[in-house]
């Protein structure tokens, strides 16, 4: 089963749909994605991605960006009331970026407000997905000083080195692969796709963002996580078909909130 395992509904170009998010959903379904994550990035905006998941197949996350600098965490009171909703299947997207923000105070702040996610996740027994970005020793500190092996995560979007994949499979995180791994100046990258296991891998498209080739240029969408697992498939050289199974099994072990059974179909 194709999963997109990170997307941003909320951002996507709805142009060539006639501005209809039901044609964007049918067209991923059409080549095969049968649910996808809808993640959040700030509390605002969470209703409108929990209406999404109305349809059938799409689920939600429940986060605040380490970039949404105004609405860092400094309690856990409302998150954990948007986690008690039956399609929110994670806590996220959090993390540490220390790369567009230079600020020791605000480096502070979004590193409160990940150790709240890390608790609040593992209170509630949900996965957290992570965004990192020159960040890797805080990161994975914070991941073992607050988070939950349990339940562990997801490091999304992974562009980082092979030994801090190592640190988080240790804590029991999944690594998600997104469009960046077809870029041609990602050999570093894909390296470190060669080396990860096939069962602690993901697929995403981080959509609307990082169209993979041979979609660069245009906004990215969940209809081409396709051709990122085909990449990656490559990659590790198994079949398509193999991929997705072993990728599915890793997102059902452990968003253990979604189901094989909810699944995404053209509608209309």
């Amino acid at each position: 089963m194709l999963i997109d395992t990170h997307c941003h509904l909320d951002g996507l170009d709805l142009a060539p749909y006639d501005g209809q998010l039901e044609l964007a959903l049918n067209a991923a379904s059409e080549v095969g994605v049968k649910q996808i994550v809808s993640i959040s990035v700030d509390l605002e905006g969470l209703p409108k991605i929990l209406a999404f998941t109305d349809r059938e197949g799409v689920y939600a996350s429940a986060g605040v960006h380490p970039l949404h600098t105004d609405g860092l965490l400094k309690d856990d009171k409302s998150l954990k009331e948007f986690a008690q909703h039956a399609k929110v299947i994670a806590l996220g997207e959090t993390g540490l970026d220390y790369h567009y923000e230079a600020d020791k105070k605000i480096h502070r702040a979004q590193q409160d407000s990940f150790a709240l996610h890390l608790t609040s996740a593992g209170e509630l027994d949900l996965p957290v997905i992570v965004h990192t970005r020159e960040a890797r020793e805080d990161t994975i500190q914070l991941i073992k000083d607050y988070g939950n092996a349990t339940s562990g995560g997801v490091l999304h979007c992974f562009t980082e080195t092979y030994e801090m994949a190592k640190q988080a499979l240790e804590e029991n995180y999944l690594i998600s692969i997104s469009g960046i791994v077809t870029f041609k100046n990602a050999q570093a990258l894909r390296d470190v796709v060669k080396k990860l296991p096939l069962d602690r891998l993901l697929v995403e498209t981080d959509s609307p963002y990082l169209a993979p080739i041979p979609h660069r240029g245009k906004k990215n969408e969940p209809k081409y996580v396709a051709d990122v697992a085909q990449f990656v498939a490559d990659i590790k050289g198994v079949r398509y078909e193999e991929l997705l199974a072993i990728t599915a099994d890793n997102f059902y072990g452990h968003f253990k909130r979604a189901s094989p059974l909810n699944l995404l179909r053209s509608i209309g």
